[in-house]
């Protein structure tokens, strides 16, 4: 079957032959929850164009997943009601279930999976995901794909670990050129030329019927009944392509030409804030790319040479210096997560991190603390550190932190755990549990930058840190704007000096 989905974004998990008896071909959505500018939709429509086969989508949600809340349901959830009305829009089966209740699911994807000619899913390289599908696979005798539409670089395009956000660039900007003729598609569904399913199949029919429109929309008593951490409220940011969409729009409309000077400033909420919808794969790396290559009047060509690059943050792409600023970050400090992800089974666990970070941590362990707070005075956000709490308050209740002021907050519950080991999983934990994006490869990336992953020895060599860069509130309140921010989160402190 020839495939205008490159190959090398393509994984087989098992050795089964397509089902010659299938019905339909099914797309099990876990990871790219999109119905557009999606590698793996575009495969599973290629096989169903071959085989003149229906299109199937599954998107299930399970609810035993570690640090299932409200918040992280209802994001999904609105993505649900999104899909269902674009599915719908263009004729096609579309099936989205929330798991009502533990185990409710168990068996489902098998006998969904029994009917299909063949299986695509997502292939994403973190959290409980990779060990689900590997599973499944397993199970089924029938054939099963995963596709990347992770970034704009194919995880699989090199074997290399990348130990630097420079070496990373550098490979980038010698290796990215043809991937940025190889883009998923805007609008698949529409393609009249693949069957429509007239019914979704009778499985479907008991206990596994789709999702009411009513929860869908998000209604209150319903989310109450969730088998989920009901503490953790829903966040600030509202899920789905739509919102994701808008905030897109409105980062390149309000935001972007001044991304450089105020990305870093609280008070300025600069960034481009759509780290969630990028997390949750409602919004999609080329979908972004795309929309601000238009928006500068950019083309491939603009592109440097790849064979005279050196790795530099700017000057390689061709746009403006606001726009490669925000690509320095969507795409060489995105996908340098999904590096790691994809080709160090435990990035999650403190062996991970480079052997200088751990010796100088580990001669530093028995150093005294000025302070030591316990998990959950930290989570709680009840230290002596106004700036800190703020951080910490604004996640607690919104999901979400300011970007620059997240490396800070790393940086002091390293200073004030008992061991280092104690502060990396207290910041897994806080991170995971309470912000939108988390569980995340890039979540991990910053998580670990805290303790010298993708960062040198800094010096002089310090008390606690030893080598590991470091970082203080007072030096923070110099540098950044945060009057606004510390009246909403905190407490107000003088103005700063120009």
């Amino acid at each position: 079957m020839s495939s205008t989905v490159p190959g090398i974004r393509i994984q087989l998990l098992n050795d089964h032959s397509p089902n010659s008896a299938g019905e339909y071909v099914l797309y099990w959505m876990t990871a790219s929850r999109r119905l557009c500018w999606n590698f793996a939709l575009d495969r599973a429509l290629e096989h169903c164009r071959a085989a003149n086969l229906p299109l199937l989508i599954l998107e299930p949600l399970r609810c035993d997943y570690r640090w299932a809340s409200r918040r992280l349901h209802s994001f999904v959830i609105r993505g649900m009601s999104d899909n269902a009305g674009i599915a719908a829009e263009h004729g096609h089966a579309y099936v989205p279930w929330v798991e009502p209740e533990f185990g409710a699911g168990q068996g489902m994807i098998e006998a969904v999976c029994a009917r299909a000619a063949v299986v695509v899913t997502d292939d994403y390289p973190c959290f409980f995901l990779p060990q689900m599908i590997r599973a499944v696979a397993a199970k089924i005798a029938v054939k099963l794909e995963a596709v990347d539409s992770n970034g704009l670089l194919p995880m699989r395009a090199t074997d290399q670990v990348f130990p630097t956000a420079y070496a990373f660039r550098r490979y980038l900007q010698k290796s990215l050129t043809p991937h940025l003729l190889q883009f998923p598609k805007a609008n698949p569904l529409a393609d009249r030329s693949v069957p429509r399913l007239r019914q979704v199949p009778a499985v479907f029919a008991g206990r596994w019927s789709p999702t009411a429109p009513e929860l869908l929309a998000c209604q209150p008593h319903l989310l109450d009944r969730l088998p989920v951490d009901q503490s953790v409220l829903e966040g600030v940011a509202k899920g789905g392509a739509v919102a994701g969409a808008s905030c897109l729009s409105e980062f390149l409309r309000r935001k972007l030409l001044r991304y450089g000077e105020d990305r870093n400033q609280p008070d300025a909420d600069g960034g481009s804030g759509l780290s969630p919808w990028l997390h949750f794969g409602h919004v999609s790396v080329h979908q972004i790319f795309s929309a601000l290559a238009e928006h500068e009047g950019w083309t491939v060509g603009e592109l440097g040479d790849p064979k005279k690059t050196k790795g530099g943050r700017s000057g390689w792409w061709g746009m403006s210096e606001p726009a490669e600023s925000f690509l320095d970050e969507l795409v060489t400090w995105r996908e340098l997560g999904f590096n790691m992800c994809s080709k160090v089974r435990r990035y999650d666990r403190w062996e991970s991190l480079p052997e200088w970070a751990r010796q100088t941590l580990d001669e530093h362990t028995g150093d005294p603390r000025p302070h030591v707070y316990s998990p959950e005075q930290l989570r709680n956000a009840t230290t002596h550190d106004h700036v800190w709490n703020a951080a910490q308050r604004q996640l607690l209740e919104e999901g979400r932190m300011h970007n620059y002021l997240r490396m800070l907050w790393g940086k002091k519950v390293l200073e004030w755990s008992p061991r280092p080991e104690d502060a990396l999983q207290v910041l897994i934990e806080l991170n995971n549990r309470y912000a939108v994006d988390g569980r995340d490869p890039n979540s991990y990336s910053g998580i670990f930058w805290v303790f010298g992953r993708y960062d040198r020895a800094w010096g002089p060599e310090r008390k606690i840190f030893g080598k590991i860069r470091y970082m203080t509130s007072d030096n923070t309140l110099k540098k950044l704007d945060m009057q606004a921010y510390l009246r909403k989160w905190g407490t107000p402190v003088p103005a700063r000096r120009r």
